[in-house]
């Protein structure tokens, strides 16, 4: 398969998934929509339908969606990215590139599709809050800690059950990221993917939205950092999982 098809993939799928995640949130976060004030399970549910979508779309290129995925095949020793991807420096940053454009890209749509209620809503935290994550309290260090672990989670369980999240199943990968909205999400908002946080917060500081204020960039390496950490630990300690089970045998 030629990086090209893969960058169009990844480009594809993770714009789906920020569509219908950055949609979910400004349905529930903006004046005046139908599901406003739906609460935080909704969002979750929202989210792990994104996943799936996404994960459907680009499947193609092992519908990663996300770096610390891709990370954490690498740093786990795979061969492949996806059938016929060879594992390397230029096919890392296709992914890394494919991920980042089509998390912008799926932002800028969701903003689109809710300008009259961007326009309507007051409070400016509620139209970053659509874009990106921000922590219920603010203590950068535990803020980390929270990221590194909802996405060592989702990692780990991906390289454990099923190799790429194809492969695992979009079900099985959507129900996932529910049950780390709704077990961890609380603290950060659980971005647990670089693409997913930095694309659309790249997309708030850009576009033309009334009263939009801050893009918190003091806030922003927190939910690309941490995945990034998380997902090497996920690739690096899903090495022993073999080991592990063949020793309990």
């Amino acid at each position: 398969m030629s990086l090209g098809i893969v960058f169009l993939s990844e480009v594809f799928g993770t714009a789906m998934l920020t569509l219908l995640g950055c949609g979910v949130v400004a349905n529930v976060a903006l004046k005046g929509t139908k599901g406003n004030n739906g609460g935080f399970l909704m969002v979750t549910w929202g989210w792990g339908i994104a996943v799936f979508a996404g994960v459907f779309v680009a499947a193609k290129s092992g519908a990663h969606l996300n770096p610390a995925v891709t990370l954490g095949l690498l740093v786990n020793g795979k061969a492949e990215y996806a059938p016929g991807v060879a594992v390397d420096f230029a096919s890392t940053l296709t992914y890394f590139g494919g991920e980042l454009l089509g998390a912008f890209l799926g932002a800028v749509v969701s903003w689109l599709a809710h300008k009259q209620h961007f326009d309507a809503e007051p409070v400016a935290a509620n139209k970053l809050g659509v874009f990106s994550t921000g922590p219920a309290i603010r203590a950068l260090p535990w803020n980390l800690v929270t990221e590194i672990i909802g996405t060592f989670v989702l990692v780990f369980v991906i390289l454990t059950f099923g190799g790429t999240p194809s492969g695992l199943g979009p079900l099985a990968v959507a129900l996932l990221v529910v049950g780390i909205g709704v077990s961890l999400g609380g603290p950060t908002g659980y971005a647990i993917n670089p693409a997913r946080d930095l694309g659309p917060r790249i997309a708030h500081a850009v576009l033309p939205i009334k009263g939009k204020g801050s893009s918190d960039w003091a806030y922003s390496w927190i939910p690309v950092a941490g995945p990034l950490i998380g997902g090497t630990l996920a690739g690096l300690v899903a090495l022993w999982v073999p080991i592990i089970a063949t020793t309990a045998k």
